[in-house]
């Protein structure tokens, strides 16, 4: 590898190359150490048509040296005319050196991949400089930021006020952009760590949360958009007890029904005479008539009552399953339609977009999310409710035809 010293005044700086932020404070170190000691790394040059040299990498040795005033640098002489093999060069010299921010970094891969030159993949760029895909994929993913943003990241994993580091922005590059890029600034204003932005992100990723509560969120600070994920947490947690609740209540009902059923074919009678009585359980009636009766009544009561649907025995909602009378058919019909139209009203009550739009109003998020869960409480009880007079009706239809 042969050194020569050429004029300052027949180089000419490569205006394309990946890296062109250069710190004023960084510059100045690297004149004073040039002044003392000298420059101990030649710069590569590769020579033009011309006669001039065009600059592979060490730009920021030649400012160095051009602002010292110096006559000539020390440099290597390349033979290189291909325009990729110079560009990758560039990229592999400049991610071994200290300041090339991310942003460079991603548009230099960006334009490998998109510029009419290159036309590069990311398996050949992978190859080519050592990196593995996702490094490469996740540096372009840095571009769909707006420049706002853009202009604040820097390398380093260093929370700082004002500035942003790669793994701040990856929980929220998934995001719409009117989310995206106003959390990400929100971030270098709070200076927020890695594992609150991830916390914010959920929030803004839920689907249950509607376009304007998460707008009014936008307003909040850092410390307030946690505060709002916590309540956030805390209802999903206690929806999702309440729910498990209300599946092993299902589940005992129906073996409850299934151990009557198999008691009362094993006994040859009505399974409601069959099952076990228990404090909760009616007297069985006697006749035809008055069997019929309880049930229309026993409909009615449900119609009304239908969230204390629980504390029945699964005996007792069996009783449902008898014969209708062909002159009751048409009432217990119409109990059923006026049934699932409460239960689509309740259901919209239920909305988890109303708890979040209370919350944001300022009314008790406790109070709220207990009032939402209450509601989907009621919604999952009537299902239970639905199907067994369902299968009620249509048994006691195809009994009186």
């Amino acid at each position: 590898m042969n050194i020569i010293h050429i004029d300052m005044n027949q180089i000419d700086e490569d205006k394309d190359q990946p890296r062109y932020q250069f710190q004023e404070d960084a510059l100045q170190e690297l004149m004073n150490s040039i002044q003392e000691i000298g420059l101990l790394s030649p710069i590569k040059v590769r020579k033009l048509e011309n006669g001039r040299y065009k600059i592979i990498y060490g730009n920021r040795r030649y400012k160095a040296s051009k602002l010292l005033g110096l006559a000539a640098i020390p440099c290597i002489v390349s033979s290189a005319t291909d325009e990729m093999e110079i560009y990758l060069e560039q990229i592999a010299e400049n991610l071994t050196r200290e300041n090339f921010s991310p942003i460079e970094e991603a548009e230099a891969f960006n334009k490998l991949l998109n510029d009419s030159k290159f036309r590069s993949s990311i398996k050949f760029l992978s190859a080519k400089l050592g990196k593995p895909e996702n490094y490469i994929k996740n540096k372009c993913d840095l571009l769909q930021f707006s420049n706002a943003v853009k202009k604040l990241i820097v390398s380093g994993t260093e929370i700082r006020k004002d500035r942003l580091t790669e793994e701040q922005l990856m929980p929220l590059k998934s995001l719409p952009m009117e989310y995206r890029d106003t959390l990400a600034l929100t971030a270098a204003r709070d200076e927020l760590p890695v594992s609150d932005i991830r916390k914010i992100a959920k929030l803004f990723k839920d689907k249950a949360i509607s376009e304007g509560t998460k707008d009014k969120l936008l307003l909040k600070s850092g410390s307030g958009l946690l505060e709002t994920w916590s309540t956030y947490e805390q209802n999903r947690k206690e929806k999702a007890r309440k729910a498990e609740e209300q599946a092993e209540r299902v589940r005992d009902a129906e073996e409850q029904a299934k151990l009557a059923e198999q008691h009362s074919a094993a006994a040859g009678q009505p399974a409601e005479a069959a099952s076990p009585t228990s404090g909760n359980a009616r007297r069985m009636p006697d006749t035809r008539t008055e069997r019929n009766a309880t049930v229309i009544n026993n409909l009615t009561e449900h119609s009304v009552h239908a969230h204390s649907a629980h504390a029945h025995s699964a005996a007792d909602m069996r009783q449902i399953a008898e014969p209708f009378d062909r002159s009751q058919l048409k009432g217990a019909a119409t109990l059923l339609g006026e049934l699932q139209t409460m239960r689509t009203t309740i259901a919209a009550h239920g909305a988890l977009s109303d708890t979040y739009a209370a919350i944001l109003q300022g009314s008790a998020p406790t109070d709220q999310g207990a009032l939402s869960l209450e509601a989907e409480q009621y919604v999952m009880e009537l299902e239970l409710l639905l199907g067994i007079w369902k299968r009620a009706l249509a048994k006691a239809t195809n009994e009186q035809d």
